[in-house]
């Protein structure tokens, strides 16, 4: 699957055991960022102890306002802790030995032929919890096939609605129908949203909107399109976090953070729509909710004979 490379929409057919680096910045090496509890995801993930949380390296997607742009773009080579199929096995487990409610694979995507193997691997190895696929919803439909049964939650974003912002923030014009695509897949995977008894989530699809500023109608367009095609087989989590940090030249309308009326009229039509889910009070918002990725928590590889 590395060696010519067609993981993610972008199909740049990149020879990743080669070391080439594909369109995301990795070759084969897995590297991580930060492997650790996390209390800010969703309630019915995070809970009272935290989401098992697995910062990857690199991302198919390389949006100019990323936050996690310290080990997310392409000129991020040599970033994170690098580790094997077996050490990621064994990472999972030390989050569960912590107590983490699930795993939280987060910008999987590039990576996901290691996971087909990490994820049965750890469940031999004793592993239990949810694995959680959290993603940019920038996937193709052949790969998520791949890993149907293997992952119990999908947690995609649904970033863009028109083609021009897609392009201009992601170079993805193509975004929209992408991720409508993956999102169908994994609703079918994973079903209507299925509960513990301590009101964990255990399986289904939270589809996440980040608003940007002065795109309100981009984001209800995306509303619409969440409450007519899935409904009540998804949950909806409407963010407002978005932090202007080290906004790139050329792009000063992002510069600002969402109002608080631009919040406030897409509440009220994800509200009017019925879309089960989560709103974010301002409280959400700032640098420190973005994490050092110090690389810590990964379990490296076991010493070579």
């Amino acid at each position: 699957m590395l060696k010519h490379c067609m993981l993610c929409p972008r199909g740049c057919g990149a020879d990743r055991t080669a070391g080439q680096r594909g369109f995301c910045g990795a070759d084969d090496t897995l590297r991580i960022g930060l492997a650790g509890l996390h209390r800010w995801e969703e309630p019915c993930l995070s809970g009272t102890r935290g989401a098992g949380t697995v910062f990857f390296c690199h991302c198919p997607l390389g949006c100019v306002y990323c936050q996690n742009r310290a080990i997310s773009g392409r000129d991020a080579a040599g970033c994170g802790t690098v580790t094997d199929v077996s050490g990621l096995a064994d990472t999972f487990l030390a989050l569960q030995a912590q107590g983490a409610h699930n795993i939280d694979l987060v910008t999987p995507t590039h990576y996901a032929a290691h996971l087909m193997r990490a994820i049965p691997l750890a469940r031999r190895r004793g592993l239990t919890i949810p694995i959680v696929y959290n993603c940019g919803g920038y996937e193709c439909v052949q790969t998520l096939r791949q890993l149907d049964g293997l992952v119990d939650i999908y947690l995609p974003d649904f970033k863009y609605y028109s083609s021009y912002y897609a392009a201009r923030y992601s170079q993805a014009p193509d975004y929209y129908e992408c991720a409508c695509a993956a999102i169908d897949e994994m609703v079918r995977q994973t079903g209507a949203p299925a509960w513990g008894a301590d009101g964990m989530l255990q399986r289904g699809t939270i589809v996440r909107h980040l608003m940007l500023p002065g795109l309100g109608g981009d984001t209800a367009q995306l509303v619409r399109t969440a409450a007519a095609r899935w409904g009540g087989r998804i949950l909806f989590s409407l963010m407002r976090q978005y932090t202007p940090c080290a906004v790139p030249d050329g792009f000063p309308e992002l510069a600002r953070r969402v109002s608080d009326a631009e919040y406030a009229d897409a509440c009220a039509q994800m509200a009017a729509l019925g879309l089960s889910g989560w709103t974010q009070d301002a409280e959400s918002i700032g640098e420190s909710f973005v994490p050092r990725f110090d690389g810590s928590g990964v379990v490296p590889p076991a010493p070579q004979n």
